[in-house]
This record gives C-alpha cells, structure tokens and sequence, in this order.
C-alpha cells in the first residue's frame, strides 16, 4: 500500500515537473514544433551518417522566418531543461513558407547548426519547449514514451492534434523534413483506371483536346486575316476617293503659286541679281606637275 501512494506521489511530482515549464503559448507564432521522434533505429540519418532522435520545426505562415536565435528547451524531469539556443549566421536557419527545419537531439552541437544540446529520454515523457528568440515561448508539447522508430506528430502540418506515427499503421508513415499528411491513394485516380484500364479512352480524349484546339487555333487566324484584307481593300478606295475631288475656291496652294510669280518678276524687275562682267583673268601658278615651261630645254 506504501508502495502505490509512492508511486502516486513521485507521479504528481513529475507531471508538475513538466508542466511547471510550461507557460502562456504565443498562439501567433509563425513557427510550431511539427513532430518528434526519440528513439531512432533505423529511421532517418543526419549528415554524418548517425541515427538519433530529432524534432521537427514547422514554418505555417506564408512567408521566410529566420530562427537564428530561437531556444529550444528539452526536460524529462523536474529540473534537467536543457536549453539550445540556434546560432546566427547560418542561412539555413531562414525556413521557407510553408516548410520545415529538423534538429537532432544528439548532444553534439559541434557538429553544426541543426545538431543540438539537448538529447531526448527514452523511456521518460519529454517536453519541448520552442522560444523566440525574445525569449518567449511559442510552442510547447509532451512526447510520451515511444516505440522505436515512431514519432509523435501533429495529424497535418500545424494541425491542433497530435498522434503516434509509425509502424505497420496504414497512412501513418514518420515524415521528418516533410509534410505530415501522406495520401497514398488518389479516389479520382482509382476511378478512371476502373473505367479506362486499357488507356484508349485517355488517348482519345488527349487527341480531341490536341485537334480541337488546332482547330480554333486556324479559325481564329483565318478570321484575323480576313478582318486585315478587308481593310486593306478599303484603304485605296478611300485614296481615290480624296484624288477625285476637285480642290474648292481660294486653295492655300493656288495663293502660294501666285505668290512665287510675283516675287519672280519684283526679283526681276529691281535688278537684284549680281552684275557681272564677261572677262576672266587667269594667274599662272608654278608647279612641278602643270610647269610646261620647267620640260623645255634652255
């Protein structure tokens, strides 16, 4: 009996444990933890090669969030929160809309930017904590003990509900570095293999798309055409049009022809002209090549 209220009591006294990390999430937060794993036996490798345990980081908004300088605090027990804080100067830490960062929990932050302080128990309930780099927390979760190789994950990314993933479930694969939701089977898909398995209804229906729309392809050039010969053809009828017509009293053009006659003859009758006489005088001017006289012999 002694026995079983110990056992209540270091209970309690580890749910307050956990949950006395916890404090008011900022529901607002761009980034959420996505899912985690914590014993890894063959499941996803870092890039050494190494299988350990790893926690998935969401970006849910529609745009880059750089966590350099976010915290991750990990804790099993009341008073071993270890704390990560993400480095700066890694481009890697900006996530992409709608994308994901993994950290290992290995215990080897020497190994790069992504590999943390913090490790996860295998046997104890872990809680994460994510914090801005403010300080302020903006996400939080209880992993329960698992099993190898599965991974405790929202049902879809960003998704309210949390799951085990894993194992021989259907439609429950472990997605670390990618989305949550996997959909092995397309209904629509399905249906229309059942209707066309033989795929002659698919090349037939391709075909008519492909000539149906050669077929308004040419119409809509052959119209285009037309409309541009008809406009042409009514462009010379009008040129003719404007030729025809006879030019009405008092022309600008019939002013400017009497105009030049009567400067021709004021021109001519006030001698403006030059006055010159009919003599030319010629100056000789030596040179080697026109010289007649420098080739005659003295």
């Amino acid at each position: 009996m002694k026995k079983f209220h110990l056992g209540i009591l270091l209970s309690i006294l580890s749910f307050v444990g956990l949950t006395s990390c916890n404090e008011n999430v900022d529901d607002t937060s761009k980034v959420v933890l996505n899912e985690v794993l914590t014993v890894n036996e063959s499941n996803f490798q870092d890039d050494y090669g190494l299988q350990n345990a790893w926690i998935e980081v969401f970006n849910k908004s529609f745009g880059t969030v750089d966590i350099a300088g976010y915290q991750l605090r990990v804790s099993s027990k009341e008073g071993d929160t270890v704390t990560y804080r993400i480095p700066k100067g890694d481009v890697l830490t900006k996530i992409k809309p709608r994308q994901h960062a993994l950290f290992w929990a290995d215990g080897e932050p020497n190994r790069g930017t992504f590999h943390t302080t913090c490790t996860l128990d295998t046997i104890r309930t872990n809680w994460i904590g994510l914090y801005d780099n403010g300080g302020k927390l903006i996400d939080q979760i209880e992993v329960p003990a698992l099993e190898a190789d599965h991974s405790y994950a929202r049902v879809d990314d960003a998704a309210n509900e949390w799951v085990v993933k894993g194992g021989d479930k259907a439609n429950s694969y472990v997605t670390p570095s990618t989305n949550n939701m996997t959909i092995e089977k397309n209904a629509k898909q399905e249906k229309f293999a059942e209707a066309d398995a033989s795929g002659v209804g698919m090349a037939i229906t391709a075909m008519l798309v492909v000539f149906s729309g050669l077929i308004v392809l040419y119409i809509s050039f052959r119209l285009l055409g037309l409309g541009m010969q008809s406009k042409k053809a009514e462009a010379p009828k009008q040129e003719a049009k404007t030729e025809s017509t006879p030019a009405p009293k008092g022309d600008s053009k019939e002013g400017e022809i009497y105009a030049a006659i009567a400067m021709a003859l004021h021109e001519e009758l006030g001698n403006v002209h030059d006055i010159e006489s009919g003599i030319l005088t010629l100056y000789p001017r030596d040179s080697q090549w026109n010289a007649k006289h420098l080739l005659l012999r003295k």
